[in-house]
C-alpha cells in the first residue's frame, strides 16, 4: 500500500522556520519530521511513499536527492579529480515519488493531482507535521475489514483541533466539524486509508480534502474512526517543535518505534 504525504502548504504559524523551509523539512533532533513520519511508516513495512510538495518544495527534492550526504560518511578528495567516497552508506529501503502539485492547491485538490502515480487500490494518507505511536498495521486491518471508504485515526489531544462524533457501537462518524474550539472530543489525527473512489469527490485544486469529500463521505456513512489512546503531536507552532525536541533529545519520544 502507497503512503502519501501532503507536504504542500505554507506552514504560517512556525514562520520562524516555515519562511526558509517547508514545514516538513522542520528539524527534530537534527532530521525533518518529514523523516520521521517516514520512519514510522516503514517501521510497518510501508516503504511506497508520495510526497505532494508545493511551498519550497526544492528543499524537500534536494533532500532526498542528496540522502547519503545527510546520512553517510563521506570524503571528499578534491586532490584526485574531485572524488567522492562513500563510508558506511546508509540505506533506506524506500521509494520516493515526489510530485510538485502546486503552490496555492488545496489538500483535496494535491491528492486529485497524484492520482495517476496510485492506481487503483486503497493507499495510506497522512499530513507532513505529526507524529504518533499507532500501529499502522492494525490501522490496515481495520479498514480492509470494513466498508468505509475512509478510515482516519482519531486522538484525543484537546481542543485546538477539529472534532469528531462517533458512534460507540459502530465507530462510524457521524459528524465531522474541521478545527472547532470544543474541548475534549476525538478529532482528526491523520493517518488516514482512503478508498481510491473517494478522489471521485474531488473537483480540483480548491477542493479542501476536509471538507466537501469528507462530509461526501460522512453522509453515506463511510467514513469510520480508528481509536488510538496512545501517543499523538502535531508539529503546528515553534512550541510543538520545542516539545517535540525535547522529547528526542531525552529519548523519550514515544513515536521513535524503530530501532
Amino acid at each position: 500500500m502507497k503512503v502519501v504525504i501532503l507536504a504542500g502548504g505554507y506552514g504560517t504559524r512556525i514562520s520562524e522556520e516555515s519562511h526558509l523551509k517547508p514545514k516538513p523539512m522542520v528539524e527534530i533532533g537534527e532530521k525533518p519530521i518529514l523523516w520521521h513520519i517516514m520512519k514510522i511508516y516503514s517501521h510497518f513495512g510501508y516503504n511506497d511513499f508520495i510526497i505532494c510538495l508545493g511551498y519550497k518544495g526544492y528543499a524537500i527534492r534536494e533532500f532526498f536527492a542528496n540522502y547519503f550526504l545527510h546520512a553517510s560518511d563521506v570524503t571528499f578528495d578534491f586532490a584526485n579529480n574531485n572524488k567522492l567516497t562513500i563510508h558506511n552508506n546508509v540505506s533506506e529501503p524506500w521509494r520516493v515519488t515526489l510530485v510538485d502539485t502546486g503552490l496555492d492547491t488545496m489538500t483535496g485538490g494535491r491528492i486529485k493531482r497524484i492520482q495517476k502515480y496510485l492506481g487503483n487500490e486503497p493507499f495510506m494518507l497522512t499530513y507532513g507535521d505529526g507524529v504518533s505511536d499507532v500501529n499502522i498495521n492494525d490501522l490496515e486491518k481495520y479498514h480492509l475489514n470494513s466498508d468505509a471508504l475512509i478510515t482516519m485515526t482519531a486522538v484525543q489531544p484537546g481542543g485546538r483541533f477539529g472534532v469528531l462524533d462517533i458512534n460507540d457501537t459502530t465507530n462510524r462518524v457521524e459528524r465531522f466539524v474541521e478545527k472547532s474550539k470544543e474541548d475534549g472530543g476525538w478529532i482528526n489525527g491523520g493517518f488516514m486509508v482512503v478508498d481510491p473512489q473517494v478522489l471521485d469527490y474531488i473537483e480540483g485544486d480548491d477542493t479542501v480534502f476536509e471538507i466537501l469529500p469528507m462530509e461526501k463521505v460522512v453522509n453515506r456513512g463511510k467514513l469510520s474512526a480508528f481509536k488510538h489512546p496512545g501517543f499523538w503531536y502535531c508539529m503546528d507552532t515553534m512550541r510543538d517543535k520545542n516539545i517535540l525536541d525535547r522529547l528526542w533529545v531525552t529519548k523519550e519520544a514515544p513515536w521513535k518505534l524503530w530501532k
